[in-house]
């Protein structure tokens, strides 16, 4: 079975743009997230898929490997199909490109066991919401999933609504999933329906017709990049965990050591300008 990891690295965000390059301790953000993805065992490879020549030439110059695709998609996963036309792979397992605190464990927790892999598989890791205020933000998407942990509808809103009872564990979809290609080209031939075109979430296509999503729990804590504030949280956290040793670099750092690295955080204030 292959497997192969794929990082969107959408260049012309509308809220952010340039959001992949964006500095964190001297390294583009799109670095972090490739080298915690490299150091997944279960991976037979790793791509970047970008709408921009920018972040192609990024990507050579500090050895990632890149494929360039349309600037016109609409959704992450019509990205994601197109790199099927490119790569072939059973599973593509896909780590968004603003997500440089995730580690490798938490990726390889939606890659299936060969055993349990299907034609059409699709995986979403999901975590509890502990914040209320989170529930509340658009920016995440809520789930409800039944007995099996199957997903049955995804929000914005906080789903369920507590009219009879507080007594319920919030969830929101992470940035990291697994599908297989068949999953994916059923995604491309089935139009976006009037529900997923309000809501802006993915999934739903799968679930609106019946297909099977899995949540998968992991009790982990990731911060997505969405604007310059997150950004400056990210580029503090890291610099505490290069401090105490905690984050790991693949090959190191152009020859640095995770002192040098923490102390180009450190010179820059932990906020890169």
């Amino acid at each position: 079975m292959k497997i192969i990891g794929v990082i969107p690295a959408r260049y012309k965000s509308s809220r952010f743009p340039g959001k992949p390059l964006a500095d964190i301790c001297g390294k583009p953000m799109v670095w972090w997230v490739h080298n915690a993805a490299k150091q997944v065992k279960e991976l037979d490879d790793v791509y970047v898929a970008t709408d921009s020549d920018i972040v192609m030439k990024e990507c050579e110059k500090h050895g990632i490997q890149a494929l360039l695709t349309s600037d016109r998609h609409k959704t992450p996963n019509d990205r994601i199909y197109e790199v099927t036309t490119k790569i072939d792979a059973d599973i593509y397992v896909v780590i968004l490109g603003d997500e440089p605190l995730i580690t490798p464990d938490v990726i390889s927790a939606v890659i299936p066991d060969e055993r349990e892999m299907e034609r059409f598989y699709v995986t979403n890791l999901v975590s509890e919401i502990k914040n209320p205020v989170e529930a509340m933000d658009y920016t995440n998407n809520k789930i409800v999933a039944n007995s099996d942990n199957e997903i049955i509808y995804a929000s914005r809103a906080p789903i369920p609504y507590p009219k009879g009872s507080m007594d319920f564990t919030y969830r929101k979809i992470l940035g990291i999933s697994a599908m297989s290609k068949e999953a994916l080209e059923f995604y491309h031939k089935t139009p976006r329906s009037a529900v997923e075109r309000a809501e802006e979430i993915d999934l739903l296509r799968w679930t609106e017709h019946h297909k099977r999503v899995l949540a998968i729990d992991h009790d982990c804590k990731m911060l997505s990049v969405d604007t310059p504030k997150d950004l400056e949280q990210v580029r503090r956290i890291l610099t505490e965990k290069m401090q105490v040793g905690t984050t790991t670099v693949m090959g190191g750092y152009n020859g640095c050591s995770l002192v040098v690295l923490s102390v180009l955080c450190l010179l820059k204030g932990g906020v890169a300008a």
